[in-house]
């Protein structure tokens, strides 16, 4: 059974230098919000699997893997999106060893396991949610939903109004 977190103590872990301990836990994490819409993040709470390692000097390596799917709407059509994703996500907390050996989600030996699962979910997303890679969208004349539309939609297009003063031209024969 999975233990429910927001952050994770590492220090009864008790773990010598080289040792290593592999964690089930549940992470509650919150909608995102991209472009003004909300993307509700499935399951919750996030199933994880934990993998500490202590290191020598007192630190710790850690990886980071999950499933979830985000559900809301296809940023191209609006209709309802619900893409899966895989995140494997690793830290390296070492003290002492520099800004790059330092994770902004362990302090002392509590880990901010629900920051940093909600962190490694939000690099993975796509510039775009869509309710599947080929998604066309709404046609910008009429509104209609390209997916569905045959391949004889299509609109007159409008003249260019640069030329516009040459359609009042009138030439003699």
């Amino acid at each position: 059974m999975s233990a429910r977190t927001d952050t994770f103590d590492l220090g009864p872990l008790h773990l010598r230098a080289g040792e290593a301990r592999h964690l089930e836990l549940e992470v509650p994490l919150d909608h995102f919000e991209l472009s003004n819409e909300r993307y509700d993040v499935r399951p919750t709470p996030i199933p994880i699997h934990l993998d500490a390692s202590k290191m020598t000097g007192g630190g710790w390596s850690l990886r980071l893997r999950l499933r979830a799917q985000l559900h809301g709407p296809c940023m191209r059509c609006l209709d309802p999106a619900s893409p899966a994703f895989e995140v494997d996500a690793y830290e390296v907390d070492q003290p002492n060893s520099g800004e790059e050996l330092d994770s902004p989600y362990v302090t002392g030996e509590v880990l901010d396991i629900a920051a940093w699962t909600r962190d490694a979910l939000a690099l993975e997303l796509p510039a775009n949610i869509l309710c599947r890679p080929d998604c066309l969208g709404l046609c910008p004349e009429c509104g209609i939903d390209l997916n569905n539309a045959g391949p004889e939609h299509h609109h007159e297009k409008a003249p260019d109004p640069r030329w516009a003063a040459l359609s009042e031209l009138k030439l003699e024969n």
